[in-house]
């Protein structure tokens, strides 16, 4: 079993920055795919980006990208989500998820198989 923790959720301010990372730990040694997912209020959890074991091969949501740069660190069993020109419509509980059965998750949700606590992200208009 993977266990995983985000941090680096806030408050900011439209147009603002913040980086969210996530760390792996426990059966870390056959983790392929990370992801990051998250979910408004009264909305379902949403695909946002993800990257490949090499880190070559990633993916995002059109509505983040150009603006959020997914990047993981294998040494470290940490991915991260760098998040620039931040809307309002951005705010949600941000979640990273892994996939250690090598399904090649990508945007498939339910091929996802470890699931972080979430890290609430505010923007304000």
């Amino acid at each position: 079993q993977v266990q995983l923790g985000e941090s680096g959720g806030g408050l900011v301010q439209a147009g603002g920055s913040l980086r969210l990372s996530c760390a792996a730990s426990g059966r870390t040694f056959n983790i392929y795919t990370m992801g990051w997912f998250r979910q408004a209020p009264g909305k379902e959890r949403e695909f946002v980006a993800a990257i490949g074991w090499s880190a070559r091969n990633t993916d995002y949501a059109d509505s983040v990208k150009g603006r959020f740069t997914i990047s993981r660190d294998n040494a470290k069993n940490t991915v991260y989500l760098q998040m620039n020109s931040l809307k309002s419509e951005d705010t949600a509980v941000y979640y990273c998820a892994v996939d250690s059965q090598g399904r090649n998750a990508g945007r498939r949700i339910y091929h996802y198989d470890s699931w972080g606590q979430g890290t609430q992200v505010t923007v304000s208009s």
